[in-house]
C-alpha cells in the first residue's frame, strides 16, 4: 500500500483514523511518494518512518537532503509562519537516508500490479514531481495545479518563496496536459474530473496573479502596504464567487501573503525588459 503526500504531522491522527476506516494502519504502508517537501505535504513522513522503519520514501534529488536533515527547511518555514508553525504543521522528523529513494523525473516505478510514471514539474518548487498512473490516467500533481475545494470551479494558486518560477510552471502545466489525464488529484483538496478545463483555469489565474504582483512591485510601495494591496486584489474573485465561509477557507489555505512574497521574489530575479 502506498500514499502520495501524507501531509503535515499535525494531521497524523486524521490519517491514522482514515486508514483504520479501511482496515489499514501505518504498518501496512510500503511506500510514500512525495510531490515535494513543503511541510504541508511531507511533514508527517518522518513520523511514519518512525512507526514503520521499512517504509520507502520517494523524493526528488533536490529535496532528499532536507528530508534527511530538515533543520534548514524548518528554519525557513519558521521565518514564514512564525509562532503559528507548530500548530499548523507539527513536528518535522528526519527520514533516515536508508529509507530515501531518489528520483529526478523520467522514472517508471512498480506499485503493486501497476506502475507510476514520474515527471519533473518545477515552478511551485524546484524539486516538484508529478506521479502519473497510466492505467487510470490519473495524475497526482501536488501543488502544480493549485488549490481547489473538491472540484469547485475556483482554483487558487499557491506561490510561496523561495522557488517560484512562472516560466517553469507554465512548462510543467504543458507536461501534465500532454499526458491527457482523466483526473487530476490535488493534494489540496480532492480531484478534478475536467483536467483541460482545470489546467486552463489555473494557468489564467496564475498569470493574472503574477501580473498583479509585478504591477504592485513596480509601484514601489512599502512592503507591508504592497502585500496588503496584493491580498486585496486577489481576494476579490473568491469573495465574489464563493460563500464567505468558502472564501475564508481558500484564503486560509492559500496563505496569500506568502504568494505575494514568492511572486515578488520571482519578479526581482526576472525583471521586466524595458519597452523598445
Amino acid at each position: 500500500m502506498s500514499i502520495v503526500d501524507p501531509g503535515p504531522a499535525s494531521t497524523l491522527s486524521t490519517l491514522r483514523e482514515q486508514l483504520s476506516l479501511h482496515g489499514f494502519s501505518f504498518r501496512d504502508l510500503q511506500s510514500v511518494f512525495l510531490t515535494h517537501i513543503h511541510l504541508d505535504h511531507a511533514g508527517a513522513t518522518g513520523a511514519l518512518v518512525r512507526e514503520n522503519p521499512d517504509l520507502q520514501v520517494f523524493v526528488h534529488s533536490n529535496g532528499a537532503p532536507h528530508m534527511a536533515d530538515p533543520s534548514k527547511l524548518v528554519q525557513s518555514a519558521h521565518r514564514l509562519y512564525g509562532e503559528t508553525m507548530n500548530s499548523l504543521f507539527g513536528e518535522f522528523l528526519a527520514v533516515p537516508v536508508a529509507n530515501l529513494r531518489i528520483l529526478n523525473g523520467g522514472e517508471t516505478l512498480p506499485v503493486g500490479s501497476d506502475v507510476l510514471e514520474v515527471l519533473y514539474t518545477p515552478g511551485h518548487a524546484s524539486h516538484h514531481l508529478t506521479y502519473f498512473e497510466p492505467s487510470e490516467a490519473t495524475a497526482f500533481v501536488g501543488d502544480t495545479a493549485g488549490i481547489c475545494m473538491e472540484g469547485h470551479r475556483f482554483v487558487l494558486p499557491a506561490a510561496p518563496p523561495p522557488d517560484i518560477d512562472i516560466d517553469l510552471w507554465e512548462n510543467s502545466l504543458d507536461v501534465i496536459g500532454q499526458l491527457k489525464p482523466r483526473r487530476l488529484f490535488l493534494t489540496h483538496f480532492g480531484f478534478s474530473g475536467d483536467p483541460p478545463g482545470h489546467l486552463a483555469n489555473f494557468r489564467t489565474r496564475l498569470r493574472e496573479w503574477s501580473e498583479i504582483a509585478e504591477r504592485i512591485y513596480a509601484a514601489g510601495l512599502e512592503d507591508a502596504a504592497a502585500s496588503e494591496e496584493f491580498v486585496r486584489q486577489v481576494s476579490g474573485e473568491p469573495e465574489a464567487m464563493l460563500t464567505p465561509e468558502e472564501a475564508q477557507h481558500y484564503k486560509f489555505n492559500g496563505h496569500l501573503q506568502l504568494s505575494w512574497r514568492g511572486l515578488t521574489r520571482y519578479h526581482r530575479k526576472h525583471p521586466a525588459k524595458p519597452a523598445t
